[in-house]
């Protein structure tokens, strides 16, 4: 385990690098730790240098002081990869991961390579859903609607068939910091990068499970509608979490996506 103070708080990561190639920066859903790219990078180790971290207030991280923004949780992740020396990377953000790469990519645009976003939109959800959350997730605690998130993260054949890992990802949902939790459903409910997305100029990809329940596939075509040029994939066989539910699917994508030089929308 590896901790770094960053902008006044310890963040937990994982730095892989490999000279001359590629970075991949990993940057996870809300409710999750790093560990949901396991399978991605084990896919593509030795073809691209990989940061994963646990945003602050989740994972081994710590929250520090609330409330946040999207921005700072972006400004955590520059402050990341300036401690690391990386100069330039791909972004990879999954639901929430995708709304802190677009303000990373908004407020500092020469870290940003290339951008991936999984299952994400430039607005997510409604302040009355966010609200109803945070409340739960500070009275009731996560435990008391983790089976309903399940039922957004996952398909039903992975309920039916992988009982046993989505058990385990209910109990990392679970033993999440409920103030952290609280935190980052406060940073989503205010956050609305609608307006700064026709402004991305990076190659960028935009994917989504066909069976996501908390960002359906057309709002996640909004976003790639609204970028200049992204490609956009939907994912057979996947919910909210393609890493878990199909790291293979996800990471031909990723691979091909990093490897090519396309223009125009597919």
């Amino acid at each position: 385990m590896v901790f770094a103070r960053i902008n006044g708080v310890c963040l937990h990561y994982r730095h892989e690098p490999a000279p001359g190639r590629p970075v991949l920066v990993f940057i996870n859903s809300l409710g999750t730790d790093f560990r949901i790219w396991q399978d991605v990078a084990d896919t593509l180790a030795g073809e691209f240098g990989f940061l994963f971290y646990d945003k602050r207030g989740h994972g081994l991280s710590e929250l520090g002081d609330a409330p946040v923004s999207i921005e700072t949780y972006a400004a955590d992740l520059a402050g990341l990869l300036d401690h690391l020396g990386i100069e330039r990377a791909t972004l990879c953000g999954l639901s929430i991961g995708g709304l802190i790469a677009q303000s990373l990519y908004r407020t500092k645009p020469g870290l940003v390579e290339k951008l991936i976003f999984c299952d994400t939109a430039a607005k997510i959800g409604t302040a009355q859903m966010w609200n109803d959350r945070i409340e739960a997730a500070l009275s009731a605690g996560i435990a008391s609607f983790a089976d309903g998130v399940m039922e957004k993260w996952f398909t039903p054949d992975f309920h039916q068939h992988r009982d046993a890992e989505l058990n385990g990802y209910k109990a990392m949902l679970s033993r999440q910091l409920p103030a952290g939790y609280a935190a980052a459903c406060a940073a989503i409910r205010d956050a609305d990068y609608s307006a700064a997305a026709p402004a991305i100029a990076v190659p960028t990809l935009v994917v989504v499970g066909d069976q996501d329940g908390s960002t359906p596939p057309d709002l996640v075509r909004g976003l790639a509608d609204a970028i200049p040029g992204a490609r956009f994939e939907i994912i057979a066989g996947a919910g909210h979490i393609p890493c878990v539910e199909q790291p293979e699917a996800l990471s031909a994508l990723i691979a091909g996506f990093m490897t090519s030089h396309y223009g125009g929308r597919r």
